[in-house]
């Protein structure tokens, strides 16, 4: 990924800004890792206003529950969560500081307004590449809620971590101007020629 951009973890709203759906980005640094359970859980402690097991101003969360590591490794397998099953948590996590999220798939209009609004960055992983990503995760850590096993939160350290730009804090949704590109394109479809054809 030549072309892309590096981002070094935490993330500035300086290079929030400069960034543009479509953008190839890499992390490198400290991201962690948080699903359904571990959300729903800090979602309870800031309602009962107490503090949070990790400072989100200017951080990543991937949504991801990685497999158990094999002997000698890092980190088993680690494939991107679609990142919709998040949406219900995703506006406190950004009002509480957070800037970068790692999923896979959309986000509804709401969050699609709140990342422009907390001026965020939401990227896709490449879904079915858990086994691939893991190589650019250096060391793996769980820091918070460790009784949820695969769903706890973890400190990962990261290298080169690839992903892709969906929305960015302009209000531009990647996988929206896909669909309207696709709806007004005057293209024909090429046919599929039969095997052996």
């Amino acid at each position: 990924m030549a072309d892309s951009v590096r981002l070094t973890t935490p993330l500035t709203d300086d290079v929030i800004e400069g960034l543009t759906i479509g953008t190839h980005v890499t992390f490198t640094g400290v991201i962690y890792t948080a699903r359904d359970a571990a959300h729903k859980r800090m979602i309870e402690l800031m309602k009962r206003g107490e503090p949070l097991p990790i400072d989100l101003r200017g951080q990543v969360i991937y949504y991801v529950g990685p497999t158990p590591p094999r002997p000698g490794a890092v980190i088993g397998s680690a494939g991107p969560t679609t990142a919709m099953r998040l949406d219900p948590y995703t506006i406190p996590m950004l009002e509480a500081g957070l800037k970068g999220i790692i999923g896979k798939g959309g986000r509804g209009p709401a969050v699609r307004e709140a990342i422009r609004q907390h001026h965020a960055v939401y990227c896709i992983a490449v879904g079915g590449t858990g086994a691939l990503l893991n190589r650019h995760i250096k060391s793996a850590e769980v820091v918070a809620f460790e009784d949820l096993g695969t769903e706890a939160i973890r400190r990962l350290v990261v290298e080169d971590f690839p992903a892709i730009v969906v929305n960015d804090c302009h209000g531009g949704d990647l996988l929206e101007e896909g669909k309207r590109q696709y709806r007004t394109s005057s293209r024909p479809i090429p046919a599929v020629q039969a095997l052996g054809g």
